[in-house]
């Protein structure tokens, strides 16, 4: 029987623990669950391990001392190549890196779906990901052909952060942009499994503006929902909204100067979503 799954970010935050292995859907700056992030940022959480196809979770994240450990192929905001504070995070030893491939990534999370140790894969063959991961190992084919392929092992979630234009209150959720990203990947990898959205609608709406492949999440492997609207602010969430490219510039010129990083931070990430909310709003007054 279906249940209701709404929930604020603090509660899903709240079921979080520090030392957690985290996967954060979305791809660069795009679509990303930034209020959970924000929540996050909030909370006392640490050492935590993070799987992400990166953007600005990652140097926020990051910022705030949170990772331990990061898996990921890269960390970029797209129209800004690489994310400040990765770069700067990797530059001081701020955390662990494993860096793959981006199918690397993929086929991990997809042998943890299958509850998989390792996926065989070609991808990383006569690459330097090998050389910059010596603890990645290859197979051996056992059929005729012998084939060599890396042995990419699962990446098991504790939880899994993302979000989509709609969901319905038992977890069912919608993307309506161009691309699904692996969100529903990371979903089924982890434990547990937490959506926001920019809004939720009736199940019965699902399919009124697109059609059933649309529907990416399933009920069934989703534990929270959670009404954010903006909430992938300030990456993109097409066709609710696009990039905040002014934002981000701000984000990216204060995060290479220490006090302009203190003020960023105490302007937009000193309150809860809805003073990030606002204060974005009188940015864009500014700006205007």
């Amino acid at each position: 029987m279906s249940r209701d799954k709404t929930m604020t970010a603090e509660e899903v935050v709240g079921r979080l623990r520090s030392g957690m292995t985290i996967g954060i859907g979305g791809w660069g700056s795009r679509r990303k669950p930034m209020a959970l992030v924000r929540a996050l940022l909030r909370s006392d959480l640490t050492d935590l391990t993070v799987v992400s196809y990166g953007g600005p979770d990652v140097g926020l994240l990051a910022a705030a001392g949170k990772i331990r450990k990061l898996v990921a192929a890269f960390a970029t905001l797209d129209s800004i190549p690489l994310e400040p504070h990765f770069v700067a995070a990797r530059q001081r030893g701020g955390f662990e890196l494993v860096e793959l491939d981006e199918a690397m990534v993929m086929w991990g999370l997809t042998a943890a779906v299958h509850r998989l140790p390792f996926m065989p894969i070609r991808a990383g063959l006569a690459s330097d990901v090998m050389t910059v991961n010596p603890r990645l190992r290859t197979i051996t084919s056992p059929y005729e052909d012998r084939e060599e392929l890396v042995a990419v092992p699962a990446l098991r979630l504790d939880a899994a952060l993302v979000h989509l234009n709609r969901a319905d209150v038992h977890g069912n959720g919608q993307y309506l942009g161009p691309d699904p990203y692996f969100d529903d990947l990371f979903c089924e990898a982890a434990d547990t499994a937490y959506v926001s959205c920019e809004r939720i609608v009736e199940t019965s709406e699902l399919l009124k503006d697109a059609g059933p492949q649309s529907l990416l999440l399933k009920r069934a492997f989703v534990d929270g929902v959670v009404e954010t609207p903006n909430g992938a602010h300030f990456t993109s969430c097409a066709p609710d909204h696009d990039r905040d490219e002014a934002f981000q510039r701000a984000y990216v010129k204060a995060a290479r100067d220490p006090e302009g990083w203190r003020e960023f931070t105490a302007r937009f990430l000193s309150g809860d979503e809805d003073a990030y909310q606002a204060a974005v709003a009188a940015f864009h007054e500014e700006e205007a």
